[in-house]
């Protein structure tokens, strides 16, 4: 098996998988250890990603520490616009609402920990072939 899993690096990494949860639909498939000392693998559908503390001695950036993005996931789900919503109603800022672009259905949000995401979903065939 071959698989990317981003781990994403936040101030107060128990509040941000709540969040992932509420907005995302996410699911905690690996819990370690407790409060903001933690290291988690979350999944939505199967997407899969790890959220764990920013640590400037590890140089572990946290993104409103660095005061910018430190990199920016695509989440690839049915109803990017719902997703979308979900999340800025649970406190993401949406950068650029859910349009059609590049032959993807797109969003693009900040969630309330810095991290930037694109919600969206291919609007045609995909992966394009060749």
């Amino acid at each position: 098996m071959t698989s990317i899993e981003p781990e994403l690096w936040v101030d107060h990494p128990a509040d941000a998988v709540a969040f992932y949860e509420r907005a995302f639909g996410a699911s905690v498939l690996h819990r370690v250890g407790e409060d903001d000392d933690i290291v988690v693998q979350l999944a939505v559908g199967g997407a899969r990603f790890w959220v764990a503390p920013a640590s400037p001695d590890m140089r572990r950036l946290d993104p409103k520490v660095a005061h910018g993005r430190t990199s920016r996931t695509l989440l690839i789900v049915d109803d990017p616009d719902d997703v979308a919503a979900r999340a800025i109603a649970s406190g993401a800022e949406e950068t650029s609402p859910a349009g059609d672009e590049h032959g993807w259905r797109i969003a693009r949000i900040i969630d309330p920990y810095g991290q930037e995401w694109e919600v969206g979903k291919p609007l045609g065939a995909w992966p394009v072939s060749g």
